[in-house]
């Protein structure tokens, strides 16, 4: 963010913003905004996206540092889910509805703006757009002291990419509420559940020979989330005369294939041969990404939009206001040790395994079925519609291939998740809908039963549906990438009824 006010450094003499005096000794009564009285006797924090993977870490971070804790959720019971529910207040609304802002803001002391689109529909940046708009205004009418929002690390004076542009739009617009406002900027954010690491680390991990993009070269400086979360709490503490950026990293600059290449060794996967090609655009690589990771297509595009540009600090001046995390910054070995306690086992390869082999065995037994050459099917009245031959193969091929990757994706995301029973209920769906499919192909051609085939594709129709619907609980974008089967199926289907009415 360009032309921000940058004020120097604070004085070496006095109590840090942590309430520590030069010696060290911790007095809570003199640190700037708080106020004594133990927990809660620094007033009320406000937290949105809280259900996320920063804001679900910063919520019991600010209940340790003192702090009455509310948060805004669109659903009371996803906040119900989380170990520290019962000591935080609840709002249940919209973060775009001004009516549901203005109840969450009132009585807060600081508020934490944690709501990103990711990426999500053409118009993201819009939303984002009126998000803060919004935010910042109800935070003004309420009297709130302090905005903190966590935004993206991005380089000065070049051409940003969309999500970037947004990110920093977004900043710029609650710095310029009237609140005083802590932009904190970071690169990649180093712990299991960040979206960004996550991506890392299954790449790292799934993929001992890469062919990657040539800004896999670019110089990032990522953080851990111990150590961003530090950053996020200490800035609800600064001045009221103190509103801008500030770029906050961790103790290491490398590039994006340095970390690719450390997290594999760290974690016991070996060596990564990585080759680097100037024709991988962020699209097709979105699209690569979407396929061998449970990160859906859309989201991959965001991620990637951070490391099309090199993402270095520029600036320190988070440390010397807030002071440096207790035990100094963490390392890049340090937050990868540290995300090993809390990783969710990568049961991705499996699925695939699986989902591949359950629709191989249903493409098999449809086409030893398939005998397109008996006299019998010759003999048929064909609707003058139906498709060249040629045609099947080809889009049951796509379609087969799509259906195993994008169901190995959806099963991983909802493990992930630890969403068990909704992922047992898309594997049976898929097997149901696998044998339907298969099944087909012996009615009509083994059987020689057009009306009864026409009803089984009806119902595999239904099931295919049904699956795309399913897949929707994991990601929009996967629902949308099984559209075409149900579409498929149904065409099929109409087409067999025709046979059959012909026939």
């Amino acid at each position: 963010m360009t032309n921000d006010p940058r004020p120097g450094p604070a004085p070496t003499t006095g109590p840090d913003l942590n309430g520590r005096t030069p010696t060290g000794v911790a007095t809570e009564e003199t640190a700037p905004g708080a106020a004594p009285g133990g927990p809660g006797g620094r007033g009320t924090a406000l937290v949105t996206g809280a259900t996320g993977y920063i804001g679900g870490r910063l919520v019991p971070a600010l209940l340790r540092d003192g702090w009455r804790v509310r948060v805004l959720a669109r659903k009371a019971s996803r906040i119900e889910a989380k170990p520290w529910h019962d000591r935080v207040e609840i709002v249940e609304g919209d973060a775009g509805s001004p009516a549901d802002l203005d109840r969450a803001m009132a009585g807060v002391t600081v508020a934490y703006f944690l709501i990103h689109s990711m990426g999500d529909g053409d118009d993201f940046a819009e939303h984002d757009r009126s998000l803060a708009s919004n935010f910042g205004r109800a935070a003004r009418d309420a009297g709130v002291r302090r905005i903190v929002y966590l935004g993206g690390l991005h380089p000065r004076g070049e051409d940003l990419s969309e999500h970037l542009a947004s990110r920093e739009e977004v900043g710029r617009i609650l710095l310029g509420s009237g609140v005083p406002t802590a932009v904190l900027q970071a690169a990649v954010v180093l712990g299991t559940g960040s979206a960004s690491f996550d991506m890392l680390r299954h790449l790292a991990s799934r993929l001992p020979v890469m062919i990657a993009p040539k800004w896999l070269r670019n110089r990032v400086q990522p953080i851990a989330i111990a150590d961003a979360i530090h950053y996020l709490v200490g800035a609800a503490r600064l001045p009221d005369s103190v509103s801008r950026t500030f770029d906050i990293g961790g103790p290491e600059v490398m590039t994006y294939e340095e970390m690719l290449r450390r997290y594999a060794e760290l974690t016991g996967h070996g060596r990564r041969l990585i080759a680097t090609v100037p024709v991988l655009t962020p699209r097709l690589a979105s699209l690569w990404i979407g396929l061998v990771t449970p990160l859906d297509t859309g989201l991959a595009r965001t991620l990637i939009d951070s490391v099309v540009h090199e993402v270095v600090c520029t600036e320190n001046d988070i440390r010397e206001l807030v002071g440096a995390p207790p035990g100094g910054l963490t390392t890049f070995a340090e937050a990868v040790g540290a995300s090993a306690q809390d990783a969710v086992p990568d049961r991705g390869p499996r699925n695939l395994a699986v989902t591949s082999a359950a629709t191989a065995a249903a493409a098999v037994a449809g086409s030893v079925a398939t005998t397109t050459g008996a006299v019998w099917y010759r003999s048929l009245d064909l609707p003058p519609w139906q498709p060249p031959q040629l045609a099947f193969p080809v889009v049951w091929t796509a379609l087969y291939a799509d259906i195993a990757t994008t169901s190995a994706a959806v099963l991983t995301d909802l493990e992930r998740q630890g969403r068990v029973e909704e992922a047992r209920a898309y594997r049976r769906a898929l097997f149901v809908n696998l044998s339907l499919n298969a099944g087909w192909s012996v009615v009509f051609w083994r059987f020689r039963r057009p009306w009864v085939a026409a009803v089984e594709s009806a119902l595999l129709t239904a099931s295919s549906a049904d699956l795309a619907r399913r897949a929707g609980a994991s990601s929009s974008a996967r629902r949308a990438r099984l559209v075409p089967y149900a579409a498929w199926t149904a065409f099929a289907t109409a087409l067999t009824t025709s046979i059959a009415r012909r026939n």
